[in-house]
């Protein structure tokens, strides 16, 4: 069962930051307020989903800073970028950065909850998507490595023969072994194997096994 998102609301503005958790948790938002981006800093290491708000202008670590530490340490953890100032140049800088959306104060409540449902949804994907790709791991990881093998000469698009060729032994031997892996990777179709390599990064986009 996925934990509940939180919104983490970072604003060295007491007024404002009070306001934005009072908005949150009335919508029925688990929300944490930060005071600096340094504070919220120590916190992010532990952090793994939910949504980042945060002013721009701060002293110390700006919100722009603050969204460089984030991309670095957790790419996927959406972040929306909220200012006072109507600057331009910081909204282009903060979309090119990945910030998820960027608002200008006094903006509407139901314009930064939409923000935020948006956000969260986008996180649970990929969520979702992190969870499938570990499983499928998990999965490669019990195969043998003959298995392996099979696998990778058919999501290459080779045959049973061609398969059975390159590695010396008979196309028999390599149905035998492709049955096994199919159960073991709980595959229905040879589609389905496909698409569990592009996601596992044993086979890009082009077609061509990776190793």
């Amino acid at each position: 069962m996925q934990p509940e998102p939180i919104i983490y609301v970072i604003d060295d503005d007491d007024a404002v930051r009070q306001s934005l958790e009072f908005l949150l948790q009335t919508a029925g938002v688990a929300v944490r307020g930060f005071e600096s981006a340094k504070a919220f800093l120590e916190v992010l290491p532990q952090i793994r989903s939910g949504c980042i708000i945060t002013d721009v202008r701060m002293p110390d670590i700006t919100g722009i800073d603050l969204l460089r530490h984030v991309k670095e340490s957790n790419p996927d953890l959406p972040v929306i970028v909220i200012t006072g100032h109507g600057d331009i140049s910081l909204a282009v800088e903060a979309m090119k950065l990945g910030a998820v959306d960027f608002l200008e104060k006094p903006f509407d409540d139901d314009q930064l909850l939409a923000a935020v449902r948006a956000a969260l949804s986008q996180d649970a994907d990929t969520g979702k998507r992190k969870a499938k790709i570990a499983d499928i791991h998990d999965k490669l990881a019990a195969l043998s490595n003959r298995e392996r093998q099979v696998l990778e000469g058919l999501v290459a698009g080779s045959a049973n023969k061609t398969i059975a060729f390159d590695l010396g032994i008979s196309p028999r031997t390599v149905e035998i072994y492709r049955a096994n892996l199919m159960t073991k990777m709980a595959a229905n179709s040879l589609s389905d194997l496909v698409r569990m390599a592009m996601l596992a990064g044993i086979l890009d986009n082009s077609g061509k096994s990776g190793r």
